[in-house]
C-alpha cells in the first residue's frame, strides 16, 4: 500500500487489508479487493520464467557490471502515481531494461547502455474489416527502423462507447524491422480474442523498443470501429 499523508491521507495505490486504493477521473477512491484467479497461460509462465532468469543473472553479474548498474540509475529516474520523482535500484534497471529486450526476443544486457537515446515510435491509425478479414495498422514513418522492434498491442472488442481500457491491452504481434506499413495483424488479433463482430470498437496501441539498450518509445493510440 501506498499513501500520501496531508491532514490524514491525501491519495493512496495499492492493497491493504480487503480493499483496494486507487483513482480515476472523479478522484481517490478505496474498493473492496477482488482476487482474480490464475489461469496460469503461456503468456504469464513466460515472463515470470524471464523475471526469474533475469534475477539469477542479477546474482551473477561482475562487481564492476553491477557497479555500473548502480551508477546508471540517475539516468534512469521517474514518477510514481503520485507524480513524485524516484530513483530506481541499479537492479530495477537492469531488470527494466532486459524485459523490454528478451520480451520481443533479443540478448540480454550486462552493462547499461551509454546511449540512452529512446527511439520515437510513430503516430498510427487503424481500421478493421471483417469480411475482407482485416486488421491493419498503418503509420507514414518510413519502415520500422533498424536494431527495433515494433509492439503492436491492442484491447479486445469492447463497446463503441467504452473508453476506460487502461488494463485490457494484451500484446498481438511483434513487428521487425524493415517492416514497412501498413501490417496486417488480423490473423494475431483473432488468436487472441477471437473474431470480432461489426460494430464493436478495438483501440490499438503501439511502442518500439531498442534491441541495443532496452529503451522504448512512447506509446501511440488509435481506435477503429469494426465494419463488415
Amino acid at each position: 500500500m501506498k499513501a500520501k499523508w496531508g491532514a490524514i491521507v491525501v491519495d493512496g495505490r495499492g492493497k491493504i487489508g480487503g480493499h483496494v486504493a486507487s483513482k480515476n477521473r472523479s478522484g481517490s477512491y478505496f474498493r473492496t479487493k477482488v482476487s482474480p484467479v490464475n489461469p496460469q497461460t503461456s503468456l504469464q509462465t513466460a515472463v515470470r520464467a524471464i523475471f526469474t532468469m533475469l534475477s539469477q543473472a542479477w546474482r551473477s553479474l561482475t562487481t564492476a557490471q553491477i557497479a555500473a548498474w548502480n551508477a546508471s540509475v540517475d539516468n534512469f529516474k521517474g514518477t510514481n502515481v503520485f507524480g513524485d520523482i524516484k530513483t530506481p535500484s541499479g537492479m530495477n534497471v537492469f531488470m527494466r531494461l532486459n524485459q523490454n529486450i528478451l520480451n520481443v526476443g533479443g540478448s540480454q544486457i550486462n552493462t547499461p547502455p551509454t546511449n540512452l537515446a529512446s527511439p520515437d515510435g510513430t503516430p498510427i491509425t487503424a481500421t478493421g474489416d471483417v469480411s475482407s478479414t482485416a486488421l491493419e495498422v498503418a503509420w507514414t514513418s518510413g519502415a520500422v527502423p533498424a536494431g527495433t522492434v515494433r509492439i503492436v498491442e491492442a484491447t479486445p472488442p469492447i463497446s463503441p462507447g467504452v473508453s476506460f481500457v487502461k488494463n485490457q491491452f494484451r500484446v498481438i504481434a511483434n513487428v521487425a524491422a524493415a517492416a514497412t506499413s501498413p501490417q496486417n495483424v488480423w490473423a494475431d488479433y483473432i488468436a487472441k480474442y477471437g473474431t470480432p463482430a461489426a460494430g464493436q470498437k478495438i483501440i490499438v496501441r503501439i511502442k518500439d523498443v531498442t534491441l541495443a539498450t532496452g529503451l522504448t518509445s512512447p506509446y501511440y493510440y488509435a481506435e477503429l470501429i469494426v465494419t463488415a
